[in-house]
Parts: structure tokens; sequence; C-alpha cells
């Protein structure tokens, strides 16, 4: 009788130890899982209470090219490449027509936009739509990804701020090609008036005259500058959400 007790109690309590095991080790998997639900979900939610307090979708701006910008920002960030003291970003969206202002430049921190304009891209990019890009030096065509804007100087167009391309094989030859960010005449409503779209550079993101200097002094000092088409196949190590996660401590 005393081994048959014994029996049914060690019988018991392995079966209590199994299940116990079972109950730790299927939380232990789940628990990374859970973790990154939340993680994802709050850098989310972070983002689009910048877009919404920004009132950006009334500017244009849709949410998912807000979200991709954003994300590389803070992988830039978090890799010691844009100013710990700014939290400026500059997104063009090449999927819209040249005649639409398709430029924002918008303040993380106090989740404002400053300025939403035209700007121009390469002549052999597109008409008034953006279609064609390279990072082949003469090709007179736009670059897509993400820049971090560099000195000021003064060129043949004036004012003129310069670009280090970060995307390897889409835009890191800006600096040699002297994509830079300057103020042409072609970029106005009156071109838009006479050709049903603005005019176009030689591959830099070109904005009015009268903007130049606002443009210029605003987004420089290693600020992120994003160039964006749906219609190109483009991919980017900027665009880890989960990295860029971990820059906001969330």
């Amino acid at each position: 009788m005393r081994k048959y007790i014994l029996g049914i109690t060690f019988a018991a309590t392995m079966s209590l130890v199994v299940t116990i095991l079972s109950w730790t080790a299927s939380t232990e998997k789940q628990h990374p899982q859970l973790l990154q639900v939340s993680t994802d979900s709050i850098f989310s939610n972070y983002l689009k209470d910048i877009y919404d307090s920004a009132h950006l979708a009334a500017s244009g701006l849709r949410l998912n090219v807000f979200e991709k910008a954003v994300t590389g920002f803070y992988n830039l960030k978090n890799l010691g490449k844009v100013s710990s003291e700014k939290s400026i970003i500059t997104i063009a969206d090449f999927d819209l027509g040249s005649s639409q202002k398709r430029m924002w430049i918008v303040d993380l921190d106090k989740k404002n936009l400053l300025l939403n304009t035209w700007v121009a891209h390469g002549e052999r990019t597109g008409a008034d739509k953006a279609v064609k890009f390279s990072n082949t030096n003469d090709s007179h065509q736009s670059s897509l990804g993400f820049y971090v804007t560099a000195e000021i100087y003064r060129g043949q167009h004036g004012k003129s701020l310069r670009l280090d391309g970060m995307d390897e094989g889409y835009n890191n030859n800006a600096r040699m090609r002297d994509i830079v960010v300057h103020g042409a005449p072609y970029v106005s409503q009156g071109t838009i008036n006479a050709l049903g779209r603005l005019g176009r550079s030689h591959g830099c993101p070109a904005v009015a005259p009268e903007l130049t200097d606002k443009v210029i002094n605003t987004i420089a000092g290693k600020t992120v500058l994003f160039i964006n088409s749906s219609g190109e196949h483009y991919t980017s190590k900027y665009l880890n959400e989960e990295v860029a996660a971990s820059a906001l401590d969330i």
C-alpha cells in the first residue's frame, strides 16, 4: 500500500514538474514575440502622433512615406550620422507629379510642418512624373534614398547645400555628381502654367529661388533628406523599424 501511495505521489509530482517546465518554456518562447509586437506598436503610435499633430495628411504627405522617412532618420541618428541638436527631416515624394508641392520639411520634436513646397527632379528622370533613377555620373537623373545634408557653398546656382548619399548603390555618388540643394527659376508656378510641370535639373532636388535661403538654412547641418519612389525597386538598411525604435528607448 505504501509503495502504491509513493508511486502515485511520484507520478503526480513529475506531472506537475513537466507542466511547469512546459508552461515556462512556452512563456519564454512567446515573450520576445509579445515584446516585438509591443515595440512595433509603440513606434507606430509615436509616428502617427507626429503625423497627426503636424497635419501632414492635409498637406498631402502619405503616412507610409512619412513612416519610411522617419524610420531612416532614427536609424541614421542611432549611428551618429546626423545632428544630435536638430530633429529636422526633409521628404521629397517623387511618386507625385512635379506640379504638386511634394517636398515637406518637418520638425519631429516640435511635431510641426515647417514648409511644404515644390521640388524638381532630373531631366532624364521623367517629364512631370519621376520614373527613372540613377547613381551614375552625368546621367542627369535623380537618385533615391537617404541623404545627410553637408556644407553650404556658393556655386553657379548661388547659395547651395551639398548632400552625402547614405544608400550604397542608390545615391552614394551624390557628392561626386554634385547633387545638391539649390534654387532654380524653373521651379515656379509660372513654369507649371507654361509647361504643365516644373522645369528639371541635372539630378538635383532644386527648389524655388525665393525659398532657397529658407530651405537651406533650415535643413543644413547634418539633417536627413529622403527621396521616395515606390515605382522603383529600392531597399535600404535604414528601413529597419526595430532598430529605429531602439533609438527612442521604447
